[in-house]
Parts: C-alpha cells; structure tokens; sequence
C-alpha cells in the first residue's frame, strides 16, 4: 500500500519562546516528484501530461505546496500533543517539482498551565431570600408602571410626561441626521420627567413647569453622547409646555386585568417565583466569580502566546476607541492619551487570555464540549433577542469572525457552572 504523504514528510519541533513552537518540515525530493506526478494527473484530464507541465507550472506548484501544508498541519496537530491556538508558514518557501522541500511552519501553542485541584475550592456564599416587602415594592412599581397617562392641573411633578414644543440655539451641520434635528429642535412632543433624560437637564428644569409657559434652560451634552454632533457640546433651550400627563396608580383589579392574571395573590407569586429566578442567577453569578477568583490565584502567572496577546491586545484597543471616542476631538484626545490606552487594553488582553486559557484547559481534563445543538439554540436566542432571522445572525457571526467567540464563551460558561456547582457542595 502507497504510503500517505503525511507519513513522507520528516518533522522536528524547536521551542521559539515560550508559547511559541516552529516546526522545521522537509519533504523529500523523491516525494515531492511523486506527489507533483499525482497533482499533474489530477489537473491534466485528457490533456497530455508535457504540456500540462509547461502550461500549468505555477498552478501544479501552488495544488502541490497546499497539499504538503495541508499535510504538514495534519502532522504537527496529531494527537494534539502541541495545543495549537494559531500558525502559519515562516517566510516564503520556493517549492520546485524535483527539489528536496523545506520550510517551517510558526504556531502558537496553550500555555503549559497548573490548575492544581480545582475541584476542592470551596467558596460560601449566602443566598438573599425574597421577603414580602420586596414583592410588595414590585406590586407598586407595576402598578405605577402599568398605570394609563391622564391630563392634569397644576405644576409638573417628576415621573410625569410633558407635552412641549422645543428649540435651541443649536446650529445644525449640513450632514445632520434625523436624531440630531429632532434633538435641536421639535413640535408637539413628548418628554418624560425621568431617566434616562431625553435632553439633559430637562427634569431639574421642568420639574415644577405649568401648562402654557415657556422655560430656557442649557443642557450639557456628555462626551460619550450617542450623537457624535451633540457630543460635549452645551446648547440653550426654549421649551413651550402644551400638557402635562401623570400616571393613573392601577388598583389591585387593574393591575390583575394589565398582567392578564386572576387576581392579585396571582401576580404576587408570578413575580416572587421571577425574583427568586432573579436571586437565583445572581448568587450563581456571585459564586462563579468568588471560584475563578481563588482558582486564578492558585494557578499564578501564566504566560502567553506573543501573537495571540497582540491580537487580543488589539480588539481590546478597537472597544475602547468605541467607547470613548464620539468626536473629532476625542480622536485628538484619544491620540495624545495612547499610551495610556494602550497599557489599559493590554491588562484587560492578559486577564482575559488568562481566564480563557485556564479554562480551556480544564475543559480538555474534564472533556467538556458542545453539541451542535447547544450551539444552535444559543444562536436562536441571540438572534431573536437582537431582532434578526436566525439564518441571517448566523452568517453575520461567521463573516465578522464571531463564530469562533461565541463557542468559546459557551464553553467558558459550562466549566465556570461545573466549579460553581463544585464550590458550593
């Protein structure tokens, strides 16, 4: 039987730094003829073997090289003795058809990792109880919430909606958009007496407000506001107020019709069986962090693959730029404070990778793995919790490279429950 080329290709491994391997491969010169004879065959069809050599020597050349790499990866993974986060091939390798080929493949590898027994960390957390006076304070936020808006008289009072026509000082740039032209200036809308504030400073200023009167106020726009023209910028306001509605408080038969329950001994155990869901998921949460905790403490230092660090380093940059960079002059300042940013994104980069890599390798001792349905119902749930058709969230994953996070965090998620559920027994 033909030996299968993997078995051809002679393999040593030289540690580059710590993470880091490179594997050295050579191929023989014999091999390499016989494989570009097989490659040639496949390509050539009815067409004569000569010409497709003379035609098609880049495309052979370029079949063979991917065949050996393809080859040469099946060799270095095998049996996963070397846990491979990522590689590539070390400069640019010249393959020939009748020469002895060598080149060496770069690869990142887990780091060696102690976690010791973790299964013997043990964490106490007390459980919060869901009391009556807790129930009882969500009945009245319902009832509130639930409750119809109605004109009334008298000066505006926190919480209630006013009815107003606005505009400011605010000089709109020729790109504006809709958002910030309805933010400068409006007719006949609303503004709720409560947070999140639809323009800055508008409760202290129209809190006490009557129908019919007019009111100037400035609002201070913060810098990381959601609209980059408004951002950081101060503008003056004159706001008419046409009405003003306050919510009806519902009585216990209201507030069972609203819920669509029996009656109000119903609501309260719906929300106290809510709450102790609530409370549920908290202390989980509260214990997973206590055991990862105690966990990264016993397992100390670790070190990291240099390129994997600068990857993660650099996604971690790119969400702080998101996050604080709202204008032109943010970038500015963003530019002058790099450093800064840059010391912030690489401490976050070595906890996460840490955290990551700790976990992996307690999910290999415990072979812990996902099911393609697990995987499927997380991208169910995510796409209907962000509005899109599963099929198009999914693609949109698998484009942006998401695919690969998503697993990863559900698997982090099923070794942190197993600790968890270990911690606490």
């Amino acid at each position: 039987m033909a030996k299968k080329l993997v078995d051809s290709i002679q393999m040593e491994v030289r540690d580059a730094q710590p993470c880091r391997k490179e594997f050295d491969f050579v191929v023989p010169a014999d091999v390499v003829k016989s494989e570009a004879e097989k490659t040639v065959r496949e390509i050539a069809g009815r067409v004569s073997v000569n010409m497709i050599k003379t035609k098609y020597d880049g495309e052979i050349r370029e079949e063979l090289q991917r065949k050996i790499m393809y080859a040469a990866f099946e060799m270095a993974s095998k049996d996963e003795v070397y846990d491979i986060i990522s590689c590539g091939i070390e400069g640019k390798p010249e393959l020939k058809l009748d020469a002895e080929f060598k080149f060496t493949l770069g690869a990142d590898v887990a780091p060696e990792i102690e976690v010791g027994d973790y299964k013997a960390i043990k964490v106490e957390i007390p459980k919060d109880a869901v009391t009556d006076e807790q129930v009882e304070e969500r009945v009245k936020f319902y009832r509130t919430m639930y409750g119809n808006y109605a004109d009334v008289e008298g000066a505006a009072q926190a919480e209630d909606m006013l009815k107003v026509s606005y505009k400011s000082d605010f000089e709109l740039p020729e790109d504006a958009t809709p958002a910030v032209k309805r933010q400068a200036e409006a007719d006949n809308t609303f503004i709720w007496l409560s947070e999140p504030e639809s323009i800055p400073g508008c409760i202290k200023a129209l809190t006490g407000a009557e129908k019919g009167k007019e009111y100037t106020f400035d609002a201070v726009y913060p810098a990381d506001y959601r609209e980059a023209a408004l951002a950081g910028k101060t503008v003056k306001y004159t706001v008419k107020v046409e009405g003003i509605q306050r919510r009806s408080v519902l009585t216990d038969e209201e507030l069972a019709e609203k819920a669509r329950v029996k009656s109000l001994e119903e609501f309260r155990d719906m929300l106290r069986k809510a709450m102790e869901q609530e409370s549920e998921t908290k202390h989980h949460n509260e214990v997973v962090e206590a055991v990862y905790k105690r966990l990264a403490e016993q397992v100390g230092d670790v070190e990291l693959p240099p390129n994997v660090l600068q990857s993660e380093v650099s996604k971690e940059l790119q969400k702080i730029a998101r996050e604080v960079v709202k204008s032109e002059e943010d970038a500015e300042t963003f530019k002058k404070e790099l450093e800064t940013h840059k010391a912030a994104a690489e401490k976050a980069a070595r906890e996460s990778l840490k955290k990551s890599f700790i976990l992996r390798k307690i999910a290999k001792l415990e072979n812990i793995s996902l099911s393609q349905g697990e995987v499927d119902e997380q991208l169910n749930q995510m796409s209907r919790y962000y509005g899109y058709k599963e099929k198009e969230f999914r693609a949109m994953l698998e484009k942006n490279g998401g695919m690969d996070d998503l697993q990863l965090d559900l698997i982090n998620a099923k070794v942190l429950s197993m600790l968890a559920e270990s911690a606490a027994k």
